[in-house]
C-alpha cells in the first residue's frame, strides 16, 4: 500500500503547477504540469470518491494544468476542433459512453450449477451499469483530453514544440540517473520513497539483470520513454546550430544506450525504427512513414478479425530473435483471441467497466484472459464506437498532417512528433502505453494544421484585388 508521503504528493501538486505556471511561459508550465505529474507522482495511489472519477497521477495534473491556465495565466482554452472529422470524433468520445452504459445495465452472474433453474446458485457477480455512471465514465474521458485540448491550444506554435521536444530530452536525461541505479541495484526506488512495489517484481528481471520502473506503472513504461527521449535529442540536434550539436548528438548516444539497458524488444525496436528515420529522413518522409504506422494501427482489429495479419510469421520472426520474446508474443495472440471473442458479444458499444469486457471462469468469476493492447482494451470496453473515436483523434491529425505537407514545407519538429505519435498507436497494438504526453502530442499536431491553413488563408486574402480596402474586394477568377 502506498504511505503517507504518496498521497501528500498527490496533494502538494497542484500547488507545484501553480508556482510552475506563475514562474514559466504557459508552454513550458503546461508540458510540465503534465509531464512531471507523470514522471514523479506515485503510481497506484488513488483518491477514490464516490460518483467521480479516481484523481491519481494522471487526473490530477491534467485538471490541475486546465485549472491553472483558466485562472492563473487567464487564457481561454478552445475546446472544438476546426476540423469536422474531428469534432465529431471528440463529440463521439465523450457522448459514447452514454449508449455504452444503457446496454449494460444488467448484471453479470456466475454459477456453482448450470441449468437447475427455478433454483439458483449463485456464487457472484459484477454489477450492471448505472445512468450515473455516465457521468463518471464521461468525466474521465473529458480528463483524458484536457493534454490533447491544452496541446491543440498552445503547443501549435514553432515555440510549443520546441519546449515539449526539450522537456522529452531534460526528462529523459534527468531520469536516467534513478534508472541506472535501478538497472545495477534491482527496482527499489518506488519501494524506499513511496512504500510500494507497483508491478509484479519478476516482470523486472530479464538477461540475467534488472530492468528500471522508478515511478512509472511498468518496466515497459520506462522503456517506452526513453525510446521518445532519444527521439527528441535526435530532431533537436537536427534543429540546432553548430555549437550546440555534439553535446545533442552525445544525448541522443547516451539515451539510445540507457534504451538499450531497459532491456525491452519493443521499444528498442521503435528506436532503431524511428532515431534514425529522425536523423537521415526529410520530414516530408518522416511523415508519411508516421501516417503508414497509423494506418496499420487502425485497420490492425479489422485485419486481425478476419484473419488477414499472419502471426504465425510474426511468431517466427519472435523465435529467431529470442524463444522468450515468442512465447510472450504468443501469449498475447491467445489472449486477443479471448477477448475478440468476447467483443464480439457487443460490438458497437462494448462492455462498460467494471472489468465485463474481461473473459472469466462461468463458476467462480475469476479472470482467465489477460488484455495487454490498448486496442483490445478499448474495443472490449466501449466498442467499435469507441475504439474508432479514440484512435481517431490519435490517428487523424497524421493524415490531416500529410494533406498539409503536400501544399508547405513542415517542421522537423513537427515531423518528428508526429513519428513519436504514430510509433505509440503501432504500441497500442500490443501494449497499453498511452500516456498524457502523447495525447499533448497529438494536440499540438493537430494545432498546426489548424494555425498553418488559417495562415494559408490569411495570405491569400491579402493577394485578392482590393484586400484591406472596403467595398472594392472582388472574387479571385478561376
Amino acid at each position: 500500500m502506498p504511505n503517507a508521503f504518496a498521497y501528500l504528493m498527490l496533494m502538494i501538486w497542484p500547488v507545484a503547477c501553480v508556482v510552475m505556471f506563475r514562474r514559466m511561459g504557459i508552454e513550458r508550465a503546461i508540458i510540465w504540469a503534465i509531464l512531471g505529474g507523470y514522471l514523479l507522482l506515485p503510481p497506484r495511489a488513488v483518491f477514490d470518491l464516490p460518483l467521480v472519477p479516481d484523481f491519481n497521477k494522471t487526473s490530477i495534473p491534467n485538471l490541475c494544468a486546465l485549472a491553472c491556465c483558466l485562472w492563473v495565466a487567464r487564457r481561454r482554452v478552445p475546446i472544438w476542433p476546426e476540423s469536422r472529422v474531428m469534432k465529431v470524433l471528440l463529440f463521439l468520445f465523450l457522448a459514447g459512453t452514454i449508449p455504452t452504459v444503457l446496454t449494460n445495465t444488467d448484471p453479470i452472474l456466475f454459477y456453482s450449477v448450470f441449468d437447475a433453474e427455478p433454483v439458483s446458485f449463485v456464487t457472484g457477480g459484477l454489477p450492471g451499469l448505472r445512468l450515473i455512471d455516465v457521468l463518471s465514465i464521461a468525466s474521465q474521458q473529458a480528463i483524458t483530453l484536457i493534454p490533447f485540448v491544452l496541446g491543440r491550444a498552445f503547443l501549435s506554435s514553432q515555440t510549443g514544440q520546441r519546449e515539449l521536444l526539450l522537456a522529452l530530452l531534460v526528462g529523459g536525461l534527468v531520469y536516467s540517473l534513478p534508472a541506472l541505479l535501478e538497472i545495477r541495484l534491482s527496482p527499489q526506488i518506488n519501494i524506499w520513497v513511496y512504500g510500494f512495489f507497483q508491478h509484479d517484481f519478476g516482470q523486472m528481471m530479464r538477461q540475467g539483470g534488472f530492468r528500471p520502473i522508478v515511478f512509472l506503472p511498468h518496466g515497459l513504461w520506462m522503456a517506452f520513454f526513453f525510446m521518445t527521449a532519444a527521439a527528441a535529442a535526435a530532431v533537436l540536434f537536427r534543429m540546432a546550430d553548430r555549437k550546440a550539436r555534439p553535446r545533442l548528438l552525445a544525448a541522443t548516444g547516451y539515451l539510445f544506450c540507457v534504451l538499450i539497458l531497459c532491456k525491452s524488444l519493443g521499444p528498442l525496436a521503435y528506436g532503431l525504427a524511428v532515431v534514425p528515420a529522425i536523423l537521415l529522413a526529410a520530414p516530408k518522409m518522416q511523415i508519411r512513414i508516421a501516417v503508414l504506422f497509423a494506418g496499420i494501427a487502425v485497420l490492425y482489429p479489422v485485419l486481425r478479425d478476419y484473419g488477414l495479419v499472419p502471426l504465425d510469421r510474426i511468431l517466427g520472426w519472435a523465435e529467431a530473435i529470442h524463444p522468450d520474446r515468442a512465447q510472450s508474443l504468443g501469449f498475447r495472440f491467445q489472449n486477443e483471441e479471448l477477448l475478440l471473442e468476447r467483443a464480439h458479444e457487443k460490438w458497437l458499444f462494448g462492455w462498460g467497466g467494471w472489468g465485463r469486457n474481461l473473459v472469466r471462469d462461468l463458476t467462480t468469476g475469476e479472470i482467465i484472459s489477460i488484455p495487454d493492447g490498448e486496442w483490445i482494451i478499448v474495443f472490449g470496453t466501449f466498442g467499435w464506437l469507441g475504439y474508432l473515436s479514440k484512435m481517431g483523434l490519435l490517428a487523424v491529425p497524421l493524415f490531416l498532417l500529410l494533406r498539409h505537407a503536400r501544399q508547405d514545407r513542415p517542421t522537423r519538429a513537427v515531423a518528428a512528433l508526429a513519428l513519436i505519435l504514430a510509433i505509440t498507436l503501432i504500441d497500442m497494438l500490443v501494449n497499453a502505453i498511452l500516456t498524457p504526453y502523447t495525447w499533448l502530442i497529438a494536440g499540438a499536431v493537430l494545432g498546426y494544421t489548424e494555425s498553418t491553413r488559417r495562415q494559408e488563408a490569411e495570405d491569400e486574402s491579402h493577394l485578392r484585388p482590393g484586400a484591406g480596402r472596403p467595398g472594392l474586394a472582388k472574387p479571385l477568377i478561376g
